[in-house]
C-alpha cells in the first residue's frame, strides 16, 4: 500500500500542476484577445482603386532637390484657424497654402469660437514677408487693414496666424480649390 505521505505529496503536486495550467490557460486567452484587438485596429479598409494616382511614365523623375529649388517652401510658420465653423477648412486651407503657394502650415484647428464674420490675416511678430506672403496667397492687398492685423505674441511660436470667416467664399482661389477637392 501506498503511505499516507506519498499520497498527500501527489496531491499536493496536482493541485501545483492545476495552478499552473490555469495560469497558463489564462495568459493564453489574453493573448488571444489581444492579438485579435490588434488584428482589429491595424486593418483598414484600404482606398479604391480610383483614388490611385501614378506618376506619367514617359515624363522622366526629378529629384526632390531639383523640385525644392523650382518651387522652395518659404520659411513661413502660419495657424490656420477655422473661425465660421465649415468643417475641415483649416485643413483644407493648409493643404491650399502648401500646394498652391509653398507655405507649410504648422498648426491648423478651430478658433476660439465660429461666429467671426471677416477672415483675418494676424502678424505675430516683425517677418512683415511672412503677412505679405499670405495677403498675395488670398488675394488681399497688403493695406487691407480690415484683414490684416498685426498684434505681437511670440508666445504663439508662429508668424502668421489666419483665422477663417464666414466671409471664406469671397476668396475665389481657395473657394475653388476647396470645392474642386470635395
Amino acid at each position: 500500500m501506498v503511505n499516507k505521505k506519498t499520497r498527500q505529496r501527489k496531491k499536493y503536486q496536482n493541485k501545483k500542476h492545476h495552478t499552473l495550467n490555469a495560469a497558463i490557460g489564462i495568459v493564453g486567452v489574453f493573448l488571444l484577445a489581444f492579438i485579435y484587438s490588434f488584428s482589429k485596429n491595424s486593418s483598414h479598409n484600404g482606398i479604391s482603386m480610383e483614388e490611385i494616382t501614378f506618376p506619367d511614365q514617359n515624363k522622366p523623375r526629378e529629384l526632390a532637390a531639383n523640385i525644392y529649388e523650382k518651387r522652395p517652401i518659404h520659411q513661413v510658420k502660419v495657424e490656420i484657424l477655422n473661425g465660421c465653423g465649415i468643417k475641415g477648412l483649416a485643413a483644407k486651407t493648409a493643404e491650399y497654402l502648401l500646394l498652391e503657394h509653398q507655405i507649410d502650415v504648422v498648426k491648423s484647428d478651430n478658433a476660439d469660437n465660429h461666429n467671426y464674420p471677416k477672415t483675418l490675416i494676424i502678424g505675430r511678430n516683425e517677418k512683415f514677408q511672412s503677412i505679405e506672403l499670405l495677403s498675395k496667397s488670398f488675394g488681399i492687398p497688403f493695406n487691407d487693414k480690415s484683414v490684416i492685423q498685426h498684434q505681437p505674441d511670440e508666445s504663439l511660436g508662429v508668424d502668421v496666424t489666419v483665422i477663417l470667416g464666414k466671409d471664406i467664399n469671397n476668396y475665389t482661389k481657395l473657394f475653388d480649390y476647396i470645392a474642386k477637392k470635395n
